[in-house]
């Protein structure tokens, strides 16, 4: 007789010690970690914490009604989502609703504020040519005249002001960008020149000058007006008023001359003339904060363009740096509100840029996070905004842990009733996996912005049946062995191989259901197809190294070996057949005549 041979299979099991010892380290190693990093609890969504919700609705331009279209809503979630997300709201959900409405969540707890003011800032972003710039309000000097222009002799004519904060200025992203002007923002000499090529073009108070005499005004007389009404409007702008600058620039085309207001480093509101659009926020394709060590400028701000983008500000910075402050100036205007106004003094054709000036960190990155993600290819109106409070989403929290307590409970019950004393096996697992999961949520929520919603909730619930179900497979076949007539210990390894596909094929199914739904839904649901695949995988885990081992374990020990009534694997509860043995025949007599007394 020849003893079985010992695989690799059989030296594994015969040391479920190895495994057990395995998952504990994990265990151990997981929770150390999630102390350490201070995140103690799963990290919150909108539903269940409370924040804010605002609703955008898309508004078509003047014969643009067909912009409104799958292509451009997708490409206006996915900035909203990076503008949030440059602010460090990294589990605000954006998503569609319909056909032209967007929908962002905004927990509450983060700098939801700002972020509202980000997501809200809709209008496109724009570089415009600054034709005049003077401080605006109390203490403001000066007026000078929208047009710019000098005298003869070349002298100014005119200062804005005395006492404006020091000039951003924008140079080459190749080359280190120098110290910040120390010229004043509105020193605004008027030398002859037009802010740009682009002014000439449009009916707005451009200055051309020739052999030093003053620029004529447009031989239009429709341009005329248009620059005598601008110049009313400049004239009488105050952007200390609140709701004067919300006025400001209100219908301006991108082709058309605006009046703007924004503030300077000392934060002074200035009022602007700015030229018609020369370079789209579209055209630019990154853009961030960086500290330059190499020179004193200290926090800079870099922009590299699109092919058709550099092409456009090499252009216009080109004829910028031919002229004399403050029409040497480039305004970043973003929802008709100057947010930086850089000079330049030769042309950028790099197809980069460096903005320098007496930034910090964070005004750094917070102009850096509007270059990048500030152009939405449509109008948004902000439709509505509601608050949900902590308490409601408190209450739906508590609701949907009294409904995951019940069915464990249930699912315990079951199990104590069915199996016994393999119960044990099964909820020492349950508490394994459920420690599993809250510990990676936890982790989840600093490492990748995972955020738990009351779907989420739901999903971990639905798992509870996934995870027992994966026992009661594995049982089912030990129970099925021992019918057979085999004992415990070989019962529980002749089982495995069987109830181990069963167990992968289904866990696989799962996953895979998780997975697309997680790729092609949008918003919360995600939330409930991450948690599902999540737990998924964690069953897997939970039923190799914890469950076979602990199972392996106790089937050396007499209560279960044994077959105790209480063990739940009884042999004679389950209808076993008689134990399998071999058994010896006598060997058969060669056939003959048979003796009759014999007979």
């Amino acid at each position: 007789m020849v003893a079985p041979k010992k695989g690799k299979n059989a030296s594994a099991q015969s040391k479920p010690g190895r495994s057990l010892a395995l998952i504990l380290i994990a265990i151990v190693a997981l929770t150390g970690g999630m102390f350490a990093s201070g995140h103690t609890t799963p990290r919150l969504g909108i539903d269940l914490a409370g924040g804010t919700s605002i609703t955008l609705r898309a508004v078509p331009e003047a014969g643009q009604e067909s912009a409104i279209n799958k292509t451009n809503m997708d490409t206006a979630v996915e900035i909203m989502e990076r503008r949030v997300n440059g602010l460090g709201v990294s589990e605000a959900e954006v998503q569609t609703q319909g056909d032209r409405n967007i929908i962002v969540n905004i927990p509450k707890g983060t700098n939801s504020k700002e972020a509202r003011e980000q997501v809200g800032t809709t209008a496109k972003l724009y570089f415009r040519p600054v034709v005049a710039t003077e401080l605006s309000g109390a203490g403001a000097t000066g007026s000078p005249s929208p047009s710019a222009t000098g005298n003869a002799s070349g002298e100014p004519t005119d200062k804005a002001t005395d006492g404006a904060a020091d000039k951003d200025k924008a140079t080459d992203g190749d080359t280190a960008s120098g110290s910040p002007s120390d010229s004043a923002s509105a020193s605004a000499t008027t030398q002859g020149r037009a802010a740009s090529d682009a002014l000439k073009a449009d009916p707005s108070p451009s200055a051309t000058a020739s052999d030093g005499a003053s620029p004529s005004p447009s031989a239009s007389a429709s341009g005329d007006e248009a620059t005598a009404k601008l110049q009313e409007q400049y004239a009488a702008l105050d952007c200390t008023d609140e709701a004067a600058r919300t006025k400001a620039g209100a219908g301006s085309k991108p082709g058309d001359s605006m009046i703007a207001c924004g503030q300077n480093a000392q934060g002074q509101w200035q009022k602007y003339i700015l030229g018609p659009a020369a370079v789209d926020g579209t055209d630019v394709d990154q853009s961030e904060a960086v500290f330059n060590t190499q020179t004193a400028a200290g926090w800079t701000v870099t922009m590299k363009f699109t092919d058709e983008g550099a092409k456009k500000f090499a252009d216009i910075t080109g004829k910028l740096a031919q002229n004399q402050s403050p029409q040497n100036q480039f305004a970043i205007v973003l929802d008709n509100e100057v947010v930086s106004d850089p000079y330049v003094s030769q042309a950028l054709t790099g197809g980069s840029a460096e903005i320098s000036g007496n930034f910090d960190q964070e005004e750094a990155q917070g102009l850096a996070n509007m270059l990048s993600y500030g152009a939405l290819p449509l109008t948004f109106k902000e439709d509505s905004v509601t608050t949900v409070t902590a308490a409601l989403g408190g209450e739906q929290l508590k609701a949907g842990l009294i409904a995951g307590a019940i069915g464990l409970a249930l699912v315990v019950i079951y199990l104590l009733v069915y199996y016994r004393g393999l119960s044990f096996i099964a909820v020492a697992s349950l508490l394994v996996s459920a420690g599993l999961t809250y510990v990676i949520m936890s982790l989840l929520g600093p490492t990748i912005g995972f955020a738990l919603n009351l779907p989420a909730v739901c999903g971990a619930i639905v798992a509870i049946g996934i995870t027992a179900d994966s026992f009661i497979v594995y049982f089912e076949r030990v129970r099925d062995e021992i019918r057979e007539g085999r004992t415990l210990r070989p019962a529980v390894e002749r089982a495995w191989p069987r109830a181990r596909r069963t167990i992968l094929v289904s866990d696989f199914v799962s996953f895979l259901a998780a997975a697309v739904l997680f790729v092609v839904t949008v918003g919360k649901v995600q939330g409930f197809a991450f948690t599902l695949g999540l737990t998924t995988l964690l069953d897997v885990v939970v039923v190799f190294l914890f469950t076979k081992p602990l199972l392996t374990l106790m089937a050396r020990r007499k209560f279960f070996a044994s077959g105790h009534k209480w063990s739940g694997l009884d042999p004679k509860s389950l209808g076993a057949k008689p134990p399998l043995r071999r058994t010896r025949r006598p060997a058969r007599p060669v056939a003959g005549p048979v003796d009759p007394k014999e007979a």
